[in-house]
């Protein structure tokens, strides 16, 4: 395996344990902030947030800048905002601190999606782009366990200690091992931006938006989920989330393997409805604890499967325009991900279980099929077109 590709999954870590140990810590968070679950799940959508605005525009500003250089303005900025909720003294405080460390997020998976197409062997694009997310898998397997556990166990404020360590070795072997690829040129915005009158552009940040948001549905409210309805305890959370990431890493290789032997669209159509399907399972069952662990490791590797098989979908139709194409998917992601924290919520708020927010995730996950239907429509009458 390359070191520079070793260096950007260090940087998915990073992103990893940043977005999905908040879910871990909820009940801790909320009970040191004194705010609901409901409330503190808010710090959820802030984060998903900052992505959603902080992709397109830190990949517009760095457009011209040398990749390597950009990587490490981004990963510069991951551990130090993160490192600001180390000392926040108020809600409001952490709230803005995890809406910043959300602003790098987006900008560093998309420069670094194209930088591992570029580094990746002929053919192998999908996988190498799959090793990059691997860190994020990763995060879920090691390091949000590990968080998850000093957040219950020491203090919150610790897990954040821990990211901006990592966060500094990102730095370290970005700058030691990344080559220095010449930039393809000065970009030209106008051609950038002419990526957004796409209707298949706009039909895959949907595809991405609405039906990844299923994932998040589930994991938000992952450890009441596990407490209240598995009737686990708080100290078991942290060792079952080990399956949850156990499964991402699964799923993430498969996708990645997927998406470089069967056409992206289809494979993306496929694995949604199986989604579906888990997520309805998940609601149904997870009072048994020990189906509970099975449908926590195979929701963790079927969501993560999504990923390699999206991406390249949205690197293929951006022509020209790669590195603010595949940014805009990782805002995307994290819209998913503000709504489905989001409304994942709202049943809870209205005094429903804490299974309920999966049928959520399922209806965002069967909109997501329906659009990927419509765009595999599309793309067909494409074809039809340009044969006749």
């Amino acid at each position: 395996m390359k070191k520079s590709l070793i260096a950007l999954s260090l940087g998915g870590l990073t992103i990893g344990i940043t977005e999905f140990v908040m879910m871990g810590l909820l009940p801790d968070i909320a009970s040191n902030m004194k705010v609901s679950i409901p409330v503190a799940g808010y710090l959820i959508s802030a984060y998903a947030l900052g992505v959603v605005i902080g992709a397109p525009l830190l990949v517009i500003i760095g457009r011209n800048f040398p990749p390597k250089k950009m990587l490490l303005i981004l990963a510069l900025m991951l551990t130090v905002f993160n490192a600001l909720s180390i000392i926040a003294p108020t809600y409001n405080f952490l709230f803005a601190s995890r809406f910043l460390s959300g602003l790098p997020h987006g900008a560093f998976f998309g420069v670094g999606a194209v930088v591992a197409s570029r580094l990746a062997d002929k053919g192998k694009e999908a996988q190498a782009i799959a090793i990059m997310f691997s860190g994020l898998t990763l995060a879920n397997l090691i390091g949000v366990p590990i968080g998850t556990y000093i957040g219950h166990h020491f203090i919150w404020r610790y897990t954040f200690v821990l990211i901006a360590i990592v966060g500094s070795l990102t730095l370290l072997f970005l700058y030691l091992w990344m080559p220095n690829l010449e930039k393809t040129g000065d970009v030209n915005m106008r051609t950038q931006l002419k990526f957004f009158q796409q209707i298949d552009a706009w039909l895959i940040i949907g595809i991405t938006a609405i039906g990844f948001g299923g994932l998040f549905a589930w994991i938000s409210y992952i450890a009441p989920l596990l407490t209240n309805v598995s009737k686990f305890s708080p100290e078991d959370v942290s060792y079952i989330l080990v399956l949850a990431g156990l499964g991402m890493v699964v799923g993430n290789f498969a996708g990645g393997k997927l998406a470089d032997k069967f056409s992206a669209a289809p494979t993306t159509l496929a694995l949604l409805f199986v989604l579906s399907v888990d997520l309805i399972l998940v609601y149904l069952f997870s009072f048994n604890q020990y189906v509970s662990l099975i449908l926590t490791f195979l929701t963790g590797a079927i969501s993560f499967s999504v990923i390699a098989p999206i991406q390249m979908l949205m690197i293929k139709t951006a022509k020209d325009a790669e590195m603010i194409a595949s940014a805009s998917l990782q805002g995307s992601f994290n819209i998913g991900n503000a709504l489905g924290a989001f409304l994942g919520g709202l049943p809870l708020v209205a005094g429903y279980s804490y299974a309920s927010p999966n049928l959520i995730g399922v209806g965002m996950s069967v909109i997501g099929m329906v659009i990927t239907f419509i765009l595999i429509q599309r793309r067909k009458k494409t074809i039809q077109l340009q044969s006749a």
